[in-house]
């Protein structure tokens, strides 16, 4: 019997421990809601292919410069499979299963390689990060992993600025 209730008590605080995981998340989307605001959407002419598509791990997008500050608004937050591409107007980053993401040129603060992003460690240089600023004004990094890290340096030198270490243009 005494071993019944502690299966049952430890059930039951397992199942409150995720329940508040879940409220977190939702409490710090409902904080994010108004800095992230309407992405982006596609425009009709995305302009000339400039790089081939390269496929991989859509990591996720984090408010900068904090790499952990993991955005909860919408399905930013999840990581996904993801091919992106760059054109004369912009990066498109489509992901299986979810929204694509429009990055225009002109909202491009950086490029960048870093060893992680959202949680997400690699290798030194394994995730190619992008900072854009939102329409509202906030800026935030977005990472991918590549399955091709070769391509990394057409990238990162297609926008070529110094950055310091948080990846802000100087």
């Amino acid at each position: 019997m005494e071993r019944t209730l502690w299966v049952i008590g430890l059930l039951v605080f397992w199942a409150l421990m995720i329940g508040l995981m879940y409220v977190g998340w939702r409490r710090r989307a409902n904080r994010q809601t108004y800095r992230i605001g309407e992405l982006p959407s596609v425009p009709d002419d995305l302009g000339a292919q400039l790089l081939e598509p390269a496929t991989g791990l859509y990591v996720g997008s984090t408010l900068a410069p904090s790499w952990q500050d993991r955005i909860a608004v919408g399905d930013l937050g999840f990581r996904a499979t993801a091919e992106i591409t760059k054109f004369e107007h912009g990066i498109l980053l489509q992901r299986s299963g979810a929204t694509t993401v429009w990055i225009p040129q002109e909202r491009i603060r950086a490029v960048r390689t870093e060893r992680g992003l959202a949680g997400k460690v690699m290798t030194k240089d394994g995730v190619l990060v992008i900072r854009w600023e939102l329409p509202t004004g906030t800026e935030i990094d977005t990472g991918f992993r590549g399955d091709d890290k070769t391509l990394y340096p057409a990238w990162v030198g297609s926008y070529a600025t110094t950055t310091d270490k948080n990846g802000d243009a100087s």
